[in-house]
């Protein structure tokens, strides 16, 4: 068995950076950007399809996404916007074919 490898200060930051990261984009902002179904949304933030309608009702019917799903949304944009730019073996890493 390995044994984990130590994190450095620096990588310390990273992880601190992340855990206080506030990125988020709401189910309206991203299927204003992107031609999504409400499929495809629910499979970006693996939920059902049902829970994403949630989203978009009014009333008492309506259900607000959670921060894991709009960071889920948020991560789907960088990734639309920018995976060209990724080299590939960060692709790789990232979306395993």
């Amino acid at each position: 068995m390995n044994t984990p490898r130590r994190l450095r200060q620096n990588e310390l930051g990273l992880i601190q950076r992340f855990a206080n990261c506030q990125l988020g984009m709401t189910p309206r902002e991203f299927e204003a950007k992107w031609d999504v179904t409400r499929a495809q949304m629910a499979a970006l933030c693996n939920c059902s399809v049902a829970n994403v309608k949630r989203w978009f009702e009014q009333g008492e019917n309506f259900s607000p996404p959670t921060k894991y799903h709009m960071r889920y949304l948020a991560l789907a944009d960088i990734f639309l916007e920018s995976f060209d730019e990724i080299p590939e073996q960060l692709q790789q890493r990232i979306c395993p074919s």
